[in-house]
């Protein structure tokens, strides 16, 4: 939530409004004085790392009679504000739009009643109102992901982890209660990201004899959630009220398992906010002052949100209503209906876990034989896509293999098979447990060619970063002369540069871009207490300058230096004085960030010294490499999910193709569309030849010709003060998600 404060702020004033703080939310709004307070640049410094909000937040029973709203408007009218920027929940956002159609009914009361003058109800005639959805439950309809909710799948991942070690040493089962009131969101992701043996859900409650059904499942040492709504039905919960007393019941009572439970609680709620919600937050502030600029009277209250990786602006009374039609349709019975109006997200989440833990591999066998193998650097993820596509692959009645060590491993014979036991636990492990290598294959072709027919590869799938893409294109090519290639193909991104082709996120980026985060956090605040100090601070990616922007963007850098935007000595001059002036007010802490090759000659040192130089008298400096660890350590909850998705849907891809490609007797696929690179392109999962995507990559500098990331590049310069041009050619118009209800 205080990065969408803090966005709302800055960008209000840059735009030149009056910006003002309502503390304790609607209770603030109604008891007004110094609840009501001008915002200032500087007052938002130093917040993006804080957990909660630091305007406070209230639940108003006054707010909720005509009375109380009568009192909230007279505040606003005798400040002359008309615009409202709401963060809270569907509660919270129904109370602003009925506040707003009450609005013109109130100004008169008030002028009746003497509160306000004739003149004044005129200058406040129409009040605008646009909401961000702030919520761990991610039970908002209309939206990907509120805010909040990663850092709550955050928290809950670092609890998964550490049970699932004690689960494995003491031989244990454990049942896990997470948040997430009515909506399933929470434990379903959870169960995805962690391999949970079993998820409870409301959306979704399990069939009748689903008793027998989970005792058979947990002949292991196993974990499994709930979600806190009435995540099954009320006749199974016996005595006890908590759902989870009665399965730690059954597991005890009917397998004789050593078995605990945990509620997570309010844990949940709190702790530093994650990359992704910083980034969520930042933009949405920025979405919420255009919309609000842009409103008319005509303007239903809109509420912004994500859809995919773009921002977008739905009207907020048909996002309750879908809301308001879930809780409908799990009140009779209509679950099917439930999980649909959840929205797409939410319902291939629940796809995707249905088919990897809830069905049996089939006792006719394909006779198809899958490769897996991983290429390029390490990086978080890559394991949890290797476990869903082996699952993925077994449970369509596939034999699947893995290969060793990349492109070297298969040129060298290093194939073996890959069972469902063997890849349990993955989803959790940093690093690539099948080993892979930077080489590419053009070398190897032979070799390859050689194997492919040995071990009777039918289907490759390359789960990497740029050399799985190059070396998968290498592949394609060796077709015309090695009939051994013409084999379906798919490349999985995932890299922690996310300079793929084809895809605006690579596997592995979130992680990467998290620690990038989380270190930046600590050097800010390492410097607390002393004199004012600048960061410089270098970060991976290759050419590719995702990391530094988006890290600049959730760490509240002044600047990120990278290739795609060149830049001179005329532009560090301008940084170098901008930042010496901000240094002459309240503010004591600068962070640049500079991806490792931006620029040949205007290397980390030289800006260390320059601003070293520059900035004597007014602040000191420190230079931080960061290095490998941004390579390093556990995925994060959306990678898992993310790699989790992209390895199933792959192998159900190769499924259909393999099944197009079978011609008398044997596999034979030559087709552009038969080698495929899987991505994410705005708002969903596409597969694209892997020919086409050449005419959008730049080879020499191995990053896409074409970056969506670099349009909110703007947005971190305005929140770092600089005065530029935003960019809004891509207009948000609204949108609408009522049509959406029926399948």
């Amino acid at each position: 939530m205080n990065a969408a404060v803090r966005a709302t702020v800055r960008v209000g004033l840059y735009t030149g409004a009056k910006v003002y703080f309502v503390h304790e939310g609607y209770q603030g709004l109604v008891d007004g004085g110094e609840n009501i307070c001008p915002a200032t640049w500087e007052s938002v410094s130093m917040m993006l790392q804080l957990g909660g909000t630091v305007i406070g937040s209230a639940r108003c029973k006054d707010f909720r009679t005509r009375e109380g709203r009568m009192k909230a408007a007279c505040n606003l009218v005798k400040l002359g504000i008309t615009n409202l920027c709401v963060i809270g929940g569907d509660g919270s956002l129904t109370g602003a739009n009925q506040f707003r159609t009450e609005w013109s009914g109130l100004l008169d009361d008030l002028v009746r009643a003497g509160k306000i003058t004739e003149e004044g109800a005129k200058k406040s005639s129409h009040l605008n109102i646009v909401g961000m959805v702030g919520s761990i439950d991610n039970d908002f309809c209309g939206t990907d992901m509120t805010i909040g909710t990663d850092s709550a799948l955050h928290r809950i991942i670092e609890v998964v982890d550490a049970i699932a070690t004690t689960a494995q040493s003491h031989q244990r089962t454990f049942i896990l209660e997470v948040m997430g009131r009515h909506c399933g969101y929470l434990a379903l992701v959870t169960a995805l990201a962690c391999g949970a043996d079993w998820v409870f859900i409301p959306e979704m409650p399990p069939d009748d004899g689903w008793e027998n059904h989970l005792c058979r499942r947990l002949t292991d040492v196993n974990m499994f959630l709930s979600a806190n709504g009435d995540a099954c039905p009320h006749r199974l919960i016996t005595h006890n009220n908590s759902i989870h007393f009665f399965f730690l019941f059954l597991v005890t009572d009917s397998l004789g398992f050593d078995t605990r439970t945990t509620v997570l609680g309010h844990v949940q709620r709190g702790g530093t906010p994650s990359a992704f919600d910083r980034i969520l937050g930042s933009r949405m502030g920025v979405e919420a002052v255009m919309a609000l600029l842009e409103a008319t009277p005509d303007t239903p209250a809109c509420v912004v949100s994500l859809s995919g990786n773009q921002a977008v602006r739905l009207p907020l009374m048909e996002c309750v209503q879908v809301t308001k039609d879930v809780t409908a349709a799990m009140a009779e019975g209509r679950f099917d209906e439930a999980i649909k109006l959840r929205g797409k997200s939410f319902e291939n989440n629940w796809n995707t876990y249905k088919l990897l833990a809830h069905i049996n591999p089939p006792d006719v066998k394909s006779n198809i034989n899958v490769a897996i193998m991983n290429i390029g650097a390490p990086c978080a993820g890559m394991n949890a896509a290797v476990r869903a596509a082996v699952r993925m692959g077994i449970i369509q009645g596939h034999s699947m293999l893995a290969v060793h060590d990349g492109f070297d491993g298969l040129a060298h014979g290093q194939v073996e098979p890959i069972t469902w036991t063997s890849v349990s636990g993955w989803t959790g492990k940093g690093g690539s447990a099948l080993g892979t290598k930077r080489t590419l294959p053009a070398k190897l072709l032979e070799e390859i060619s050689h194997n492919i027919a040995k071990f009777n590869i039918h289907a490759l799938v390359i789960i990497g970063g740029f050399e799985a893409y190059v070396g998968a294109l290498e592949l394609v090519q060796a077709r015309e002369k090695y009939e051994e290639m013409c084999i379906p193909m798919v490349v999985i991104p995932a890299t922690v540069s996310n300079n793929v082709p084809g895809s605006d996120f690579s596997i592995g980026a979130d992680t990467a871009l998290n620690t990038i985060t989380s270190t930046c956090d600590r050097i800010k605040q390492s410097a607390a207490g002393t004199k004012r100090r600048v960061f410089i601070v270098e970060t991976m990616g290759g050419y590719c300058g995702y990391l530094a922007t988006m890290a600049g963007l959730a760490a509240g850098a002044d600047a990120a230096y990278i290739f795609e935007e060149k830049f001179n000595i005329k532009d560090l001059q301008v940084n170098v004085e901008h930042l010496v002036e901000k240094m002459k007010t309240t503010v004591k802490r600068g962070l640049i960030l500079r991806n490792e090759n931006c620029n040949a000659n205007y290397t980390t040192d030289l800006i260390f010294n320059l601003y070293s130089e520059e900035g004597k008298g007014v602040f000191d400096c420190r230079k931080n490499v960061l290095g490998h660890m941004q390579q390093g350590g556990t995925p994060t909850p959306f990678d898992r999910n993310f790699a989790t998705k992209m390895g199933a849907k792959s192998v159900l891809w190769l499924t259909d193709k393999l099944r197009e490609c079978y011609r008398h007797g044997r596999i034979f696929a030559n087709s552009q569309d038969s080698a495929c690179l899987l991505g994410m392109r705005k708002r969903a999962l596409t597969f694209q030849p892997l020919n086409e995507l050449k005419e959008d990559t730049d080879f020499e500098h191995r990053i896409p010709k074409t970056q969506w990331w670099l349009k909110i590049r703007p947005i971190m310069k305005i929140l770092a003060k600089y005065d530029i041009k935003l960019d809004t050619s891509e207009h948000t118009d609204m949108e609408h998600v009522i049509q959406k209800r029926r399948p």
